[in-house]
């Protein structure tokens, strides 16, 4: 079957396959990067797809403004002030975090893009999913006093809804790869919020798609992670009927590359930076796509992933994250030598 919901098509689509042999050579395996980066509004990202269907439902609601949740460096958050903006609704962001100290990142371009931005320092009694419902539920109630019809929208863009955006990539990402003849690679993709993680699962697996999928994980869950992938992929078969089950044993999640915390500062995922941009020329970030980069390297030497095997990997975007001020001073203090005054 294949699920048929309507969306606002504002992607340019498909987004590049392309091969990576600079690094491919350097890990012996087959390297492909999906360029989910370059999906274009806002200085793109995977939120994108998933913001295609959420626009849709808000038009539908007659919405005036949409409001979202993260941590205060967002990208989701960025991109749904990119759609807000590009559609002429308003846009406020919702984060249980701390102020960064400096209005720069995806902070920057949040407020650049004309949305406010609303940060709720961390209380340490409950969780951070709960306190970021909560705030936003009360931030909602303020701007519908004021006479906005607001549309809410998860964390990541991560629900039942926001899935078909990767439902939608798994297809897509299928006939590239016939085309270039590399069916039988695996997909590896960062999971955070796992919408993207899911949506895949499901869009490969409606089509039995020959494409395998793996995901790492960029932090710690409060539960187990395949408990919550379980969870979540009940909910969509029944909304949309799907014709296949899945077990919890079926999400293939690699929880060994986490390095204790979310966003957290990681000289090994610094390293996968420099790695990725001088060999390929190709910007990732160090919360999601740096991080993944970095596990697959280590899959390597930890023979996950074979020598001359073919992967695909997503490349999500992020790349403001890079100036994030707790990374930033990091990165300079790695990358002062290199400046000469003359």
């Amino acid at each position: 079957m294949s699920i048929s919901c309507k969306k606002v098509p504002f992607l340019n689509l498909p987004t590049p396959l392309e091969y990576l042999p600079n690094v491919s050579r350097d890990l012996g395996i087959n390297l492909y990067l999906k360029r989910d980066d370059l999906t274009g509004l806002g200085m793109g990202g995977n939120k994108l797809r998933k913001l295609e269907y959420f626009l849709y439902d808000a038009q539908q609601q007659e919405a005036t403004m949409l409001l979202t949740v993260g941590g205060a460096q967002t990208n989701h958050g960025r991109l749904t002030a990119a759609i807000a903006a590009k559609y002429g609704l308003k846009c406020a962001i919702v984060a249980i975090d701390d102020y960064p100290g400096e209005i720069s990142a995806n902070i920057l371009l949040d407020r650049i893009l004309g949305a406010d931005v609303i940060l709720k320092e961390d209380d340490r009694t409950r969780s951070l999913e709960t306190q970021s419902y909560e705030t936003a539920m009360a931030v909602k109630e303020r701007y519908e006093a004021q006479g906005e019809t607001v549309y809410y929208i998860p964390m990541g863009g991560s629900d039942e809804l926001g899935v078909l955006g990767y439902y939608d990539c798994a297809q897509e990402l299928t006939i590239q790869a016939a085309e270039m003849g590399i069916s039988d690679s695996r997909v590896i993709t960062a999971v955070g919020s796992m919408g993207t993680y899911m949506g895949l699962f499901c869009g490969l697996k409606d089509i039995d798609s020959p494409l395998a999928l793996t995901g790492t994980m960029v932090m710690p869950y409060e539960e187990s992670v395949r408990a919550f992938a379980k969870d979540y992929f009940d909910r969509i078969k029944e909304r949309y009927q799907l014709e296949f089950d899945a077990e919890k044993s079926d999400f293939h999640i690699d929880e060994d590359y986490i390095y204790g915390g979310y966003n957290n500062e990681v000289p090994e995922v610094r390293e996968a930076i420099y790695h990725m941009a001088r060999q390929e020329a190709i910007l990732l970030d160090p919360c999601y796509t740096g991080k993944a980069f970095n596990a697959i390297s280590q899959m390597v030497c930890d023979r996950k992933i074979e020598r001359g095997e073919t992967i695909i990997f997503i490349h999500t975007g992020g790349q403001p994250g890079l100036n994030t001020p707790h990374h930033r001073m990091e990165f300079e203090a790695e990358l002062k030598d290199g400046i000469k005054i003359l």
